[in-house]
């Protein structure tokens, strides 16, 4: 059985490590603060003391992390992920990051003669906990076969997007969707309840009509109770446009709507909801006309 190191046990980090364990994967895990491998220590999984001690037990090595600078300092720290590599290693980079951030990172580990895969996940809290995130895996044939074994204990499906960075590219195509369409969801029930028409309402029409969709079902359905609680943060999908913006630009690619999203955002984060659900966009919106999108 493959030995696989999991480093970045937070909220998305944390299930996807134990479902690796509840497949039978041979697992050691790493976090920056160490709070969170307790959990897995008391249930006899194998913590270890830096990224370069998980790295040396390991087949596989699976990141998850904040950004792309979390990324570089866990690969590139004194005792970390790049110390411990060798050519019978793949690392499996799950975060979400820029392109340019992926293909460095891609560069700086077949360096040491490890493989790299790119394999950003699409989907929350609840996905990741179930097992049935969207694996957007990229790279070789043969490196992304041999680790669709492990990328499968988290994921259902798995995709392979292509060559190194396709699997970035893939993730950012998704959430500059799911931005822009949550920025446009959020707009049009703050103006249908300035018109004085009901959530219930509203969200009946929408579900039962050529736009429904889960993202609008389940959003809605919590904007209209009020429950902000995050599952995939206003902060998250704001950097997560940017990055998306930001790609754009260097292909030349005009992005005028996601613009207009990533600002909402914007809003939403300078307005104190940045830890908030994505569903919290909708709070700037509603001070501005004083109006509350929530059941009667």
């Amino acid at each position: 059985m493959t030995t696989v190191g999991f480093i970045g046990l937070g909220a998305m980090g944390a299930p996807m490590a134990w479902n690796l364990d509840d497949a039978g994967f041979d697992l050691v895990v790493y976090n920056r603060t160490t709070d969170r491998e307790q959990p897995f220590a008391e249930a006899g999984v194998s913590v270890a003391d830096s990224p370069k001690h998980l790295t040396e037990r390991v087949d596989v090595v699976c990141l998850i992390v904040s950004d792309g600078d979390a990324v570089q300092q866990v690969l590139e720290r004194e005792r970390g992920i790049l110390e411990g590599l060798d050519e019978s290693t793949t690392v499996v980079q799950m975060s979400t990051i820029g392109y340019a951030e992926t293909m460095a990172a891609a560069e700086l580990v077949r360096e040491t003669g490890a493989e790299f895969v790119d394999a950003p996940v699409s989907g929350t809290v609840g996905p990741a906990r179930e097992g049935t995130l969207v694996g957007l895996a990229s790279g070789p044939d043969a490196v992304v076969e041999d680790v669709r074994p492990v990328l499968a204990a988290m994921c259902d499906p798995v995709v392979h997007c292509g060559e190194v960075g396709q699997g970035t590219n893939m993730k950012l195509f998704i959430n500059l969707l799911l931005g822009d369409a949550m920025g446009a969801f959020a707009e049009a029930l703050v103006f249908g309840t300035a018109n004085g028409l009901g959530v219930d309402d509203m969200l009946e029409v929408v579900e039962n009509g050529a736009l429904d969709c889960p993202l609008f079902e389940g959003k809605g359905a919590l904007i209209a109770d009020r429950d902000f609680e995050s599952r995939f943060p206003v902060d998250y999908q704001h950097k997560d446009l940017s990055l998306a913006l930001d790609r754009a630009g260097d292909l030349g690619v005009p992005l005028s709507q996601t613009a207009a999203a990533r600002e909402a955002f914007s809003a939403a984060r300078g307005s104190g909801y940045g830890r908030e659900d994505m569903g919290a966009v909708v709070k700037p919106l509603e001070s501005t006309v004083d109006v509350t999108v929530e059941d009667d």
